[in-house]
């Protein structure tokens, strides 16, 4: 079975992601496959759009297969994550700056590589289903493929909630928080991609208003919590607030990666100006994340093992220095990321 199925049909260059059981998790491969149709449809005139989904009920892309990045960094072997990234990030940035558009269909789960694939394009669509997140932090990563962009133009603080906690936004939610544009009943999916294919125009897809939106509700709440200018103190604002939202917030960074939470609230402060900055410092977090950082702990404790109790490099946020956070954002020379068209 292909693990990504790609076609023509009428006006539109059709992705599909197509491991439901991995919950369409993007593969090194899949991403070398997705960035070679871009680059095949982009000078073809009989492509006047691209759609992205995924198959299967339960997730557009759960994020990215790290397993084999995992196991090749603790057998010494760096490479495998670096050439993944470099290239996963390629993919990002071409999507970013495609002229033609990408419709996107995010349902279900959304996070990680998979807000890199779907959360790019010009028409992203969400339904009921959707869970939007950049859960990074909880595996000792930061919020990369092309995250920290998004997250640094999100309303007031919700970037760094968003960042440093992993929230899941729904549909409603990530309209509001700009990890998407339009709400379009899931039901309606396949009429509108068919029309999409026939017409080769966006215009093709119906227009809903969008849900509720609860972190639009609690924007203000957010916004002083998370106002802090460091992790410590956006924590001790938390403690200080007896709520649900700050209580589980609260629950969620103490969790997480002390260094991986302090390079990206760094990170978000202030926020990359364009897609192609938010890569090259994510890339050079990301190439360092398996001998400076707690990727290869985080991944272990939830994903191989899932004893769920990772061993982090610091084991409080407050041990964390400016100087340990600079030097995972340094320069790489002669690796850095450098973006191709």
């Amino acid at each position: 079975m292909d693990e990504v199925i790609i076609r023509t049909e009428g006006a539109a260059g059709w992705i599909t992601l197509n491991r439901p059981k991995a919950l369409n998790a993007l593969t090194h491969d899949i991403c070398l496959k997705v960035e070679a149709a871009l680059d095949r449809w982009r000078n073809d005139d009989a492509v006047k759009l691209v759609i992205l989904d995924g198959a299967g009920d339960r997730a557009f892309c759960a994020g990215g297969d790290i397993a084999q990045v995992h196991h090749a960094g603790k057998a010494g072997d760096q490479s495998v994550g670096r050439d993944f990234w470099r290239d996963e990030y390629r993919m990002n940035h071409k999507l970013a700056v495609y002229g033609k558009p990408i419709v996107a269909f995010l349902h279900g789960f959304v996070m990680g590589g998979g807000v890199g694939l779907g959360g790019h394009g010009s028409h992203r669509v969400v339904g009921e289903s959707t869970q939007v997140a950049m859960p990074e932090c909880g595996i000792g990563l930061i919020p990369d493929v092309g995250g920290t962009l998004l997250l640094g133009h999100a309303p007031g603080q919700l970037g760094p909630y968003l960042g440093l906690t992993g929230a899941r936004m729904g549909p409603g939610d990530a309209i509001h928080a700009g990890f998407a544009d339009a709400f379009v009943p899931e039901s309606d999916w396949d009429a509108a991609k068919a029309a999409l294919a026939r017409r080769g125009d966006p215009a093709a897809l119906p227009r809903h208003p969008a849900p509720d939106s609860p972190i639009a509700e609690a924007q203000a709440q957010i916004d002083r919590l998370f106002a802090g200018d460091s992790v410590p103190a956006i924590m001790e604002a938390l403690e200080g607030d007896d709520s649900p939202l700050a209580q589980s917030a609260l629950k969620a960074m103490r969790r997480n990666s002390p260094l991986s939470m302090a390079s990206t609230l760094a990170m978000l402060r202030p926020g990359p100006e364009d897609i192609v900055a938010a890569l090259k410092q994510e890339f050079r977090w990301t190439w360092r994340s398996m001998e400076a950082g707690d990727f290869l702990e985080g991944v272990r404790a939830q994903i191989i093992d899932k004893d769920r109790n990772p061993k982090w490099r610091h084991a409080r946020p407050e041990d964390v220095t400016a100087a340990e956070v600079a030097a995972m954002l340094a320069s790489l020379g002669k690796n850095e990321w450098e973006e191709t068209t």
